[in-house]
């Protein structure tokens, strides 16, 4: 029997052929079997909360109210952010926002501009 590549979005390793088509059980993310090596090699991307693909020096807005730690300020909704990197880690973005300095954001509560 061959062996099948891990799903994609979640890398469980149950995926199963139907048709010309892979499936995970465990998230139900489908794909095509030439797909799979393509989406391995780029690995994932940092998504905002829309699910639209994140880069170096993109810009993008505060969907949600955020309380900085340590601190009374808050970063209202709608605050734009220019010029933003990508980090490993849990807050996946460094920022420096007009009024509060630099910050590390996770990247679900931005939307890209």
């Amino acid at each position: 029997m061959s062996e099948l590549p891990p799903c994609p979005q979640c890398a469980s390793a149950f995926a199963y052929e139907d048709g010309a088509m892979l499936v995970c059980p465990e998230c139900g993310h489908e794909w095509a079997a030439g797909e799979a090596a393509e989406t391995e090699d780029a690995g994932p991307g940092v998504v905002d909360a829309n699910g639209n693909l994140l880069a170096d020096g993109d810009t993008v807005t505060v969907i949600k109210d955020l309380k900085i730690k340590g601190s009374s300020q808050v970063v209202k909704v709608g605050v734009k952010v220019k010029n933003i990197r990508l980090v490993d880690g849990d807050h996946n973005i460094d920022c420096r926002i007009d009024g509060v300095g630099a910050m590390k954001l996770k990247s679900e509560f931005v939307k890209k501009s």
